[in-house]
């Protein structure tokens, strides 16, 4: 009887020990929350040498984009990490989501070896407050890929050149850009000048045409303020939106309403030009992908009559309040913005947002676009980051793209409706005051 209750009472603390190693061993794992894509894979080939220098293991958590926004609002307690977009930032602060890293940021000085534009766009709420939420993760921008092969080709270069009367090169403005495209555009071959981004889904249209309403001088409306009438429904936006239409009707028409996936066009061979966001460029230099691999180069936006600014794409990487493995949290951060693992992030594929990682001649010479895309990192601007924000891109999203599809509405009623119900979604949430 005596061996049987050791027996027993060796199985009790064999199995309590068993659960309480259990319990640490999950004690020595952060969790991030990111989207599933390419960079993803990046970070998590990255943290192994996390785990090597500390013991503790990361696990990214991948969620297709469709799904992001939720996965992280409705089940924040289960990360301790989260590479958020940019656009939530406000519900993240001010719903209690995100660590205050201001102090963090600023004992560290993140904030002046990081651009000036990824620490607005992916790390600061409200805009100009210097009060950050999230250390920059994975600076991206827009910008084009296009055929060099025809871009270099003798008799495309004096027909051109007939045509418009200036060599056919890389344009520096968005009428250039609209010419080349005009003159490729030749749907009898099945071949088409440009596709742009213009997708019901997300924030597609948008993330367009917000560009462009900037080229032309005008704005989304005043951040201080959230005054919209008056600044984005006047002329210089509908003239944007118009331009932006006619861009949009020299693509391939099967994809006219792709976004993230615009890249086929390029793939299939329909397209000259494509624009894309710089963390979808590596497909387009992957032979097995794109048959115009090597013939493929790239190119940073063009500048507008008033203005050269890109969509903020990329995401920060921010502290979950609810995780009770800060301190583990705290370390990780702390390890990730160090320069020399920013070097290799980017070696990797990461486009890291330190400023003398990006001035390097390594990560310039790295790939055919690690240029224009140092060059887009400075001209970043963002949609609305409030915590209303997926109202008002439903909003923009709606009218916006209904314009581009449709002649139910004009360019500069699209933008009379947008700024009419931006209005009413900031009144409606106590933005106005007395």
């Amino acid at each position: 009887m005596r061996n049987l209750a050791v027996v027993i009472l060796l199985l009790l603390f064999g199995i309590g020990g068993c659960s309480s190693r259990v319990e640490q061993r999950g004690e020595e794992t952060i969790t991030i929350l990111w989207a599933k894509w390419a960079p993803s894979d990046y970070l998590q080939k990255l943290s192994e040498d996390f785990t090597k220098e500390t013991g503790i293991k990361v696990t990214i958590v991948q969620v297709t984009w469709d799904k992001f926004y939720s996965a992280f609002f409705d089940h924040a307690q289960e990360y301790d990490l989260v590479g958020g977009d940019s656009q939530w930032l406000g519900r993240g602060s001010t719903g209690g989501y995100y660590v205050d890293l201001t102090k963090w940021i600023q004992d560290k000085g993140i904030n002046d070896r990081m651009t000036e534009a990824s620490m607005a766009g992916y790390a600061e709420y409200t805009r100009g407050s210097k009060r950050y939420w999230a250390i920059p993760l994975m600076g991206d921008a827009m910008g084009f890929a296009y055929r060099k092969d025809l871009f270099e080709d003798p008799k495309e270069k004096s027909a051109f050149l007939a045509r418009f009367g200036y060599p056919l090169a890389i344009p520096k403005t968005w009428l250039e850009l609209k010419d080349i495209a005009t003159f490729f555009y030749r749907p009898e071959k099945n071949f088409f000048g440009v596709n742009i981004w213009a997708s019901e889904n997300y924030d597609g249209t948008t993330m367009g045409v917000e560009t462009f309403i900037w080229d032309w001088g005008a704005d989304l409306g005043d951040q201080a303020s959230y005054k919209v009438k008056g600044i984005l429904d006047v002329p210089a936006s509908a003239e944007a939106l118009k331009f932006y239409k006619e861009l949009h009707a020299l693509g391939a028409p099967e994809w006219k309403h792709a976004y993230l996936d615009v890249n086929e066009a390029f793939f299939q061979g329909k397209t000259a030009m494509v624009m894309s966001y710089y963390a979808f460029f590596p497909d387009l230099l992957n032979p097995v992908k794109n048959p115009y691999a090597a013939s493929t180069g790239f190119f940073a936006n063009p500048s507008g009559p008033k203005g050269r600014y890109s969509s903020l794409g990329g995401q920060g990487l921010s502290v979950v309040s609810f995780s009770k493995k800060k301190d583990k949290v705290f370390r990780f951060i702390d390890w990730f913005v160090r320069p020399g693992i920013q070097r290799k992030w980017a070696r990797l594929g990461g486009y890291s947002c330190d400023k003398a990682v990006l001035n390097s001649e390594e990560f310039l010479a790295a790939t055919p676009y690690n240029r224009s895309l140092r060059d887009s990192m400075g001209m970043l601007k963002d949609f609305w980051s409030v915590p209303e924000y997926a109202r008002l891109l439903a909003v923009s999203q709606k009218y916006w793209t209904q314009y581009l599809f449709m002649d139910t509405i004009t360019a500069q009623e699209a933008m009379s409706s947008v700024a009419r119900e931006w209005e009413e979604q900031f009144e409606a949430a106590g933005y106005y005051k007395e």
